[in-house]
């Protein structure tokens, strides 16, 4: 009974959370007025243009992820290795964080790959990943700051008239988000030790941890790296240019926005829904953008980039319901 309702928690909480600081940033909001803006006076096609960059960011995941698989003898077809990738980042907007276990019982169910290996290796791309957005965050900051020391000149800004425009349920919300990254680390560690007690399931993990040093092609898996982000990044970046108060912002602010909002998708909830809405429009606020219209922003570009990545899951598990297994290779994991 008591792990149903820990189990029962780690779904429903996410979604609770996410959906009442939705509702705290959007209340009293005109929706009517989005829908004026979405019909009226938005440039659908730069988001149009956008979409061709998010398919390309799990595309790049889907083919690295089958790179890294080869070097401990775990071949999935390429198609399989990409569906996994597309129906993983669909399910965890259900419940969060459970693609990664989906795409690796995937590969398991339709390609007979060994499971704790295969998680072994999402375990090596999200530490790689982890590294490269810390360096570019890192780099963005300090390439960042003079901009921020211009624009406090400028306006007379400083860091208590910022946090003076924090309400205090600004105040709870932002408490709130980092007690809930707390609660994720701890249901993290928590796996990691019921992991430990099966010995065949950590030599897996770690055997696919250990991948990365066999991966024959290095200059290649850098390539598909550098891309997965990049084409994130375009994926965002691209809708600046569909409303008129964001269109002359430039990369400058696109990259700081971005990595903010990166950092702010770690809090569990359905696709970072509720805390990149308020990390991005806060960092909006700073440079310029009327509390409305960040607003309208972060609403549209985050629904819409939720619909596709809805799209690319309802693709993947059509394609895998015709896709023949391929189990010729017994495992025990």
């Amino acid at each position: 009974m008591k792990t149903l309702l820990i189990n029962a928690a780690k779904i429903i909480f996410p979604i609770i959370l996410g959906g009442a600081i939705l509702y705290w940033m959007y209340r009293g909001e005109d929706f009517g007025r989005i829908r004026q803006v979405m019909t009226e006076e938005m440039d659908w096609t730069w988001m149009l243009l956008s979409f061709p960059f998010g398919i390309l960011a799990q595309l790049f995941r889907g083919w690295r992820w089958k790179q890294t698989l080869e070097p401990i003898d775990e071949h999935p077809r390429t198609s399989t290795s990409v569906n996994a990738v597309f129906l993983s980042y669909a399910v965890s907007l259900i419940i969060p964080r459970i693609g990664e276990f989906t795409r690796c019982g995937v590969l398991k169910r339709y390609d007979g790959c060994s499971f704790s290996k295969a998680l072994g290796t999402v375990v090596t791309e999200r530490a790689i990943d982890t590294l490269l957005m810390g360096g570019v965050a890192g780099l963005t900051l300090l390439f960042q700051l003079s901009i921020f020391g211009t624009f406090f000149e400028q306006t007379g800004t400083s860091l208590d008239t910022i946090l003076q425009r924090f309400s205090l349920t600004g105040y709870i919300v932002t408490a709130v988000c980092v007690i809930a990254i707390l609660i994720l680390l701890h249901f993290l560690f928590q796996s990691l030790n019921i992991y430990s007690k099966v010995k065949a399931t950590v030599s897996g993990i770690w055997q696919g941890v250990m991948s990365l040093k066999g991966v024959k092609n290095l200059p290649l898996f850098i390539f598909f790296t550098l891309g997965i982000w990049i084409s994130y990044f375009l994926h965002y970046y691209l809708t600046f240019f569909c409303f008129e108060a964001t269109e002359h912002l430039g990369l400058a602010c696109a990259l700081v926005t971005f990595v903010v909002g990166s950092i702010a998708v770690i809090v569990p909830t359905p696709n970072g829904a509720g805390p990149w809405h308020f990390a991005v429009k806060t960092m909006l606020i700073l440079y310029g953008v009327v509390d409305e219209y960040a607003l309208y922003f972060v609403l549209i570009v985050h629904t819409v980039q939720t619909m596709l990545v809805v799209v690319l899951g309802i693709y993947a598990w059509a394609a895998l319901s015709f896709t023949k297994r391929n189990n010729l290779k017994i495992t025990t994991s």
